[in-house]
């Protein structure tokens, strides 16, 4: 047979396959390094959009934390007085059980049922009954619910009312705390220190919220997102 004639030979065959095996090792470890790259990025997006809309809704709350409308003095019209019986302590945490009770002005119109409505002239007289109520001629109607964020197992929940059922909000939350920064005196504006324990509600200005996820399946780790809301309307 004349050396145009001959074939590859089977070292020629063992070097050309072995040559290939390790291309397509190396596409298959860039498709494997994307792959993982574009979940560990999902997952981190979906995080970050989880305490998105849970710190967005609390600051917003927040904000609205303690406005009952346009007196001060309130007439409680329920019966055994849950508006005025410690039910209205517009802010508090509870760092025990990491639970979070607000009591705020409902925000536009979608908040659903309102605790309680305080119907008032804004001149003379302000009054508070229970849920939903209709304004008389010469009335504004000023809708207040009471929040309740607590963790539990792993869950941020949220609470509505005064004997409210939770709903869960969002999943796999490792860490939630809440810290009140509180100015030097009530008549100063400035925060001069935090505190998860604030012996004078009238000196808070602020609230520190600080949330930690996790990923379940470990592609990413765990995630802390902080925001500082401040307080709109003095406490007393």
């Amino acid at each position: 047979m004349s050396r145009l004639q001959r074939g590859f030979g089977l070292i020629e065959l063992l070097i050309a396959l072995a040559l290939s095996l390790i291309v397509v090792l190396g596409v298959v470890q860039v498709f494997i390094a994307a792959k993982n790259t574009y979940v560990s990025q999902n997952s981190a997006a979906a995080m970050q959009e989880d305490a998105r809309f849970v710190l967005g809704k609390m600051i917003q709350e927040i904000r609205m934390v303690g406005m009952f409308g346009c007196l001060g003095t309130i007439t409680d019209a329920n019966t055994g007085g849950s508006f005025n019986a410690g039910q209205v302590t517009p802010i508090s945490w509870d760092n025990a059980n990491l639970r979070l009770t607000l009591v705020t002005a409902d925000v536009g119109s979608n908040g659903g049922t309102p605790t309680w409505t305080v119907l008032s002239d804004c001149r003379t007289s302000a009054t508070a009954y229970s849920g939903a109520q209709t304004p008389a001629s010469g009335q504004l109607a000023f809708p207040i619910r009471r929040l309740i964020y607590s963790l539990k197992n792993g869950q941020l929940t949220m609470g509505v009312g005064v004997a409210p059922i939770p709903q869960v909000l969002v999943d796999n939350v490792s860490a939630f705390n809440v810290s009140f920064g509180l100015a030097s005196s009530a008549t100063d504006t400035a925060t001069s220190s935090y505190s998860s324990n604030p012996s004078d509600p009238a000196r808070i200005r602020s609230v520190r919220l600080s949330l930690t996820l996790t990923d379940p399946s470990n592609r990413v780790s765990n995630q802390t997102f902080n925001v500082v809301a401040a307080l709109r309307n003095r406490l007393p």
